[in-house]
């Protein structure tokens, strides 16, 4: 007999279960079918030639704040990805640690569309990123 996972094990052991996460240094603080909270660690290799973190690194985070939440609303067997993302910057991320808050825009059959809002430690908004993630079935 298989035992099937609550959504949360499900994400938790897929989409926060790779190299990337380490890597940037990912917590997750809150992670629900509308909502997602999480912070990263700011560390040397996270930052650009001025000292602020490095514009790839805050997208990379809310593309996989994002994905939780998409993977929380999907059933099972089911896949899924990013499909379309877009960022606007609004100030330097900054050390020690930047928040996502992300929140679902859209929840349909095949697609869902969230938005990640990141800040940094003082509250000060740092980039709001808008993704649409796809699901499909599993390929047999």
């Amino acid at each position: 007999m298989t035992t099937l996972l609550s959504p949360k094990k499900r994400v938790l052991n897929t989409v926060f279960r790779s190299g990337i996460t380490e890597g940037l240094d990912i917590r997750v603080k809150l992670l629900t079918r509308s909502k997602v909270t999480a912070v990263m660690y700011i560390h040397n290799i996270h930052l650009n030639y001025t000292g602020f973190v490095n514009g790839g690194a805050l997208m990379a985070f809310a593309d996989l704040i994002g994905a939780a939440g998409a993977s929380m609303n999907k059933p099972a067997d089911f896949r899924g990805g990013t499909i379309e993302s877009k960022t606007n910057f609004f100030a330097p991320g900054k050390a020690p640690l930047i928040h996502a808050l992300s929140i679902p825009l859209h929840i349909g059959r095949t697609t869902s569309v969230w938005q990640t809002k990141l800040t940094n430690s003082d509250g000060k908004l740092v980039a709001v990123v808008t993704q649409t993630q796809i699901s499909l079935p599993s390929a047999k």
